[in-house]
């Protein structure tokens, strides 16, 4: 943790919806006036997208049928850590983009599924992650103990499934079959890399359907907003003006001393209304400590 150099750090699995939230602190930074140096986790994969494919299949020849995105041999954390460990003493690192479609890679002329060079980070006010590892800790590793402010976004385990089924179909022309295997084999480093994650965090967005998602594999609809609740959970409910939340947040509840239930129409405005606030604090306590 720096408080001359911060760190956001956003963390949830594929499908999980870490994109949505990264709009709403693009939002705040851009309301706010805050300069974020936004690195995006896929940056930090090993592979490109044909390199990937020979990895899984020598992982599959070698009997590692777990072999993903979500764990540790496909993945980066080394640097991932170096870079956050970076940025916290002196607001500098390096990072790279993965070009994820056609769109995305024409202004750099290369295909898409590779990744651009290493570039240093533009000036900052602060350092904004969103991807698979923003909170992960291994035997080597604990990227974790260097975000100022750790997210979780970790909707319950049918609507994540139901999301990126209906994503991967839509978007990449996968289909149900296809992106239930990938489920099935991330499921083993889900639970030992993803899922840990959500201990570590400073806030927690679970959002909860209110319909039935019993079989996500045959599910034709994502549940909207209106169809469910936002569970957020405060590791540290010291400081939050909840009477303040509860009265901004029409038909919200404490379940719990450290739980704020919301409508999940209203998960955004909840989103800026706690966040907001703490971003400026960030900032500002960097502003003072660098006399500026």
């Amino acid at each position: 943790m720096s408080a001359k150099h911060p760190i956001i750090a956003i963390t949830g699995s594929s499908g999980a919806g870490t994109t949505s939230v990264t709009r709403t602190f693009e939002n705040i930074f851009r309301r706010e006036g805050v300069q974020a140096a936004i690195v995006e986790g896929d940056s930090f994969h090993r592979y490109d997208r044909q390199a990937m494919k020979q990895a899984m299949e020598r992982a599959g020849a070698e009997g590692k049928p777990h072999f993903s995105h979500f764990g540790e041999d496909a993945n980066l954390f080394d640097e991932l850590q170096q870079l956050f460990a970076s940025y916290g003493e002196s607001g500098s690192g390096k990072s790279r983009k993965y070009l994820h479609n056609e769109e995305e890679a024409r202004p750099f002329a290369q295909p898409p599924g590779t990744f651009t060079p290493w570039e240093p980070l533009p000036a900052s006010d602060l350092l904004f992650y969103e991807g698979l590892h923003g909170g992960v800790t291994t035997s080597s590793v604990d990227v974790a103990r260097f975000a100022d402010l750790l997210i979780g976004v970790v909707p319950v385990i049918n609507l994540e499934w139901i999301q990126k089924i209906e994503r991967d179909r839509s978007t990449r022309g996968y289909s149900t079959e296809a992106v239930t295997d990938v489920i099935l084999r991330r499921m083993h480093e889900y639970v030992h890399y993803i899922c840990p994650q959500f201990t570590r965090t400073h806030i927690n967005f679970q959002r909860v359907p209110v319909v039935d998602t019993s079989d996500p594999f045959v599910a034709r609809t994502i549940p909207t907003a209106d169809e469910s609740l936002v569970v957020i959970r405060f590791a540290n409910p010291r400081g939050f003006d909840f009477p303040y939340l509860l009265s901004m947040l029409h038909d919200s509840f404490m379940s719990r001393a450290n739980t704020l239930v919301v409508p999940g129409g209203k998960m955004e405005l909840a989103m800026q209304l706690i966040f907001t606030p703490m971003v400026m604090r960030l900032v500002e306590r960097r502003k003072n400590l660098l006399g500026s």
